[in-house]
């Protein structure tokens, strides 16, 4: 297997979209289920449809860990297969998240054999997924958001373990269980092709702040990327992270992904004049891209409400000007491309976050009603990424 800072761009569409897959325990302790929630399972075929005026032939899909694996080592693929077949049927792309938030119930990345029950669990994924589709790159995500998840469960108790203080060895054992699950995929397709997504963020110093504090809130920042060294090996060599275990990288970036720290200050991100202490996304993805060299995915991206159409068209504007700067950024990934309710509080209105906001019904899966600033401010964006020029300095012609 090449080097993945040789391989090929896998994406058939640069734009994609994102269905929210999660199926965690919440703060309260109940299981969410997000696929059929948001009517994604029973409408695949029409949302699959509707992408494609906008030329969205790619998506992320999750198969939902704690559905599939309700008795240890047994598997229920069958929902998988049909989506599947919902793929072939429409000419979508699916890329496939194994874990995004959810365990079964009798396991934590706590747990002395969580990361054997998720390596088996990989290696039953390729085995199927080959078995269905033989020809073709397999895309994985093998965990989403691991240094979010380690926080969440580990730090503030919103998910299990239900832990503070943890989230360092929260975040051991889901990267011990990624790297194995890795490891086992590619003894059965060693050309298995991995897409980490991890949060892309900025911590930054109040104003005026010494020394010692914007050391601080530096090394905060650089905390962000500890997941993905665990996986190149850069960081706990003992959990087996290997360099060659790095392929494409994903970032996720919202609004809230900048911030003050003690106490709590959010970074507006659409103040004209621009804040001072906010960092265009270009130069995030440009950190990025320098400390590990690999193409680069904007794995997730949306803003709630009525500020939807402005964020896309900030969006646009950064990737073209990534892509001029010679970042090899190959793709961005609307999630949730469906509106989806809140993870602790189902029963209150929903985030309003996605392309299509649904609109609840009592006999049925809710109905699609495209978001039409949204969609417009999403053309724009694709008009403007299409015409960006990429240069060519020695950064970008390896990825060309």
């Amino acid at each position: 297997m090449p080097p993945a800072t040789t391989r090929s761009n896998p994406f058939q569409s640069f734009w994609m979209a994102g269905y929210e897959c999660t199926d965690q325990l919440n703060c309260f302790g109940n299981r969410v289920d997000f696929l059929p929630l948001t009517g994604h399972l029973q409408l695949i075929d029409q949302d699959y449809q509707d992408l494609q005026q906008y030329n969205l032939t790619t998506v992320r899909e999750g198969i939902r860990w704690s559905q599939i694996e309700k008795v240890p080592y047994q598997y229920d693929w069958s929902t998988v297969r049909d989506m599947l077949a919902a793929g072939r049927r429409h000419g979508i792309q699916q890329l496939w998240d194994i874990c995004h938030f959810g365990y079964p119930d009798d396991m934590t990345p706590l747990h002395p054999l969580f990361a054997r029950r998720f390596a088996a669990l990989c290696r039953a994924f390729v085995q199927f997924y080959r078995d269905e589709q033989p020809e073709g790159e397999l895309i994985v995500t093998p965990i989403n958001e691991v240094s979010f998840m380690s926080w969440l469960g580990g730090d503030v108790r919103g998910t299990s373990p239900y832990c503070v203080g943890q989230g360092w060895e929260v975040k051991r054992g889901l990267m011990r269980a990624y790297i194995e699950g890795v490891a086992a995929m590619r003894e059965v397709d060693p050309n298995v092709r991995i897409l980490t997504t991890e949060p892309l963020i900025n911590i930054v110093p109040k104003p005026g702040a010494k020394r010692a504090e914007r050391q601080r809130m530096a090394e905060y920042t650089s905390h962000q990327f500890q997941s993905v060294d665990m996986l190149a090996g850069r960081l706990c060599p003992e959990l087996g992270g290997r360099p060659e275990y790095l392929d494409m990288l994903g970032f996720n970036f919202y609004y809230d992904n900048q911030w003050e720290l003690d106490p709590h200050h959010r970074i507006p991100w659409n103040d004209q004049p621009a804040h001072p202490q906010w960092k265009p996304l270009r130069h995030l993805l440009a950190m990025a891209h320098e400390r590990y060299g690999c193409p680069i995915v904007l794995t997730e991206t949306s803003h709630p409400g009525v500020d939807r159409p402005v964020w896309m068209e900030m969006i646009g504007r950064e990737c073209a000007a990534a892509l001029k700067m010679g970042i090899p950024l190959w793709g961005v990934c609307l999630y949730p491309i469906l509106d989806r309710p809140d993870w602790d509080f189902l029963d209150r209105e929903w985030h309003r976050s996605g392309l299509w906001d649904a609109v609840l019904r009592p006999d049925g899966p809710p109905l699609r009603v495209l978001h039409e600033p949204y969609a417009k401010a999403l053309l724009a964006a694709q008009q403007q990424v299409q015409h960006a020029t990429v240069r060519k300095p020695a950064l970008a012609e390896a990825f060309s």
